[in-house]
């Protein structure tokens, strides 16, 4: 028996508004929550995946053998591909060093049931002796979110981390195995003014369409949510140079930001691709309490929790409604010990499989966890 996310708890209104003291939105009637929203259920098979130290990988610019995924195995994007789920998965080498401090790799593995996974025996993305070294290096390459294109070629966008300054980047694929980097996804756009500032977590816009997630066009653009304090809007021709929207003082427009006294009071970090549906754009993202002033008292401290947020199809910077309260906590053992002791359920990867949504998520930035909604 599933464990069940009780949904009960924001089904309270037939409507939500997002005017508060953090976001300048107005409010909008639109459909119940309960029919723009998904609702998921833990599986009993959980974790899916953990770390394992007998995967061996030379690393190119050490030189050296490293026992890539001995550390910790999290925060996945997924694709189904020929009736089958492949992740993506963060995987992180040295246990010994503290958090932050370690060396992302991209590693992949398939499904035929979506809950049972095979691993590939070496990395699939990773730092390398390359143009991208000055990006990559030595953090790694982190929290891969992966689309289909109308093309059936796949975009990969990530965090090139250098330990410096955290660069939202892209690579491209023809079969999921064979990756090319494209490099930090702002380098280009107004003249490399928002190259170096620290961008994370990208969510491409899909839409189901015969039963897969397609990256949608809109007006000839593709859309991607990303960021983490905030969620800025950017649009993009090819899916992998990208353009954020500014506000009148040509600075980042804040579409959606944290509110104060709620369970997302310390950021909004975009999760999974989002999805253009009927009611809206709906955008699954990870919510952080803060520590002290502003935080609640419904999470504990630096959780992170699930929530959703849905924007306008005619006007995706506005915002018509957010849930109040998250629809996935952390609450099983694994999820509130390991790397990080806070508290994760962080959400990333979302495909539709077997008529079935099935949602994939970090634990305590250590193991990968599954919800699905039925």
């Amino acid at each position: 028996m599933r464990l069940k996310i009780t949904l009960s708890l924001f089904m309270v209104g037939w409507l939500f508004s997002c005017k508060d003291k953090n976001t300048s939105t107005t409010e909008t009637i639109i459909a119940p929550v309960e029919k723009w929203m998904l609702g998921f259920e833990k599986t009993d098979v959980n974790p899916i995946m953990t770390a394992d130290s007998t995967y061996i990988f030379s690393d190119p610019i050490t030189k050296k053998e490293v026992q890539w995924q001995k550390a910790d195995v999290f925060n996945p994007g997924a694709i189904v591909r020929n009736d089958t789920v492949f992740l993506l998965f963060r995987a992180e080498d040295n246990p010994k060093a503290i958090l932050g401090g370690r060396t992302s790799r991209i590693g992949l593995a398939y499904s035929t049931d979506g809950i049972h996974f095979t691993k590939n025996p070496e990395p699939v993305l990773y730092p390398d002796n390359d143009e991208f070294q000055q990006w990559d290096f030595p953090g790694g390459i982190e929290d891969p979110r992966i689309v289909e294109t109308p093309h059936g070629e796949y975009i990969m966008v990530y965090t090139s981390w250098n330990k410096d300054v955290a660069r939202l980047s892209s690579a491209t694929s023809k079969d999921l195995k064979k990756w090319t980097k494209k490099g930090p996804v702002f380098q280009d756009a107004y003249d490399g003014k928002f190259l170096d500032i620290w961008s994370k977590s990208g969510s491409i816009v899909t839409e189901l369409v015969d039963g897969r997630l397609i990256a949608k066009k809109i007006d000839g653009k593709y859309l991607m949510y990303w960021g983490e304090l905030f969620v800025n809007l950017a649009t993009s021709e090819n899916g992998v140079d990208w353009q954020p929207t500014l506000d009148e003082k040509g600075e980042l427009l804040h579409s959606f930001k944290p509110t104060l006294n709620e369970f997302d009071s310390h950021l909004t970090e975009v999760g999974p691709p989002a999805l253009f549906t009927e009611h809206g754009i709906l955008v699954l993202y990870n919510g952080k309490n803060l520590e002290g002033d502003g935080a609640t008292d419904k999470v504990p401290e630096n959780t992170y929790c699930g929530g959703q947020v849905l924007f306008d199809k005619d006007n995706p910077t506005k915002v018509l409604a957010r849930l109040e309260n998250p629809f996935i906590c952390p609450s099983l053992p694994h999820e509130i010990t390991g790397q990080y002791k806070g508290g994760t359920t962080f959400i990333q990867g979302l495909v539709y499989f077997k008529d079935k949504w099935f949602l994939y998520y970090g634990t305590a930035d250590s193991m990968v966890g599954l919800a699905i909604k039925e």
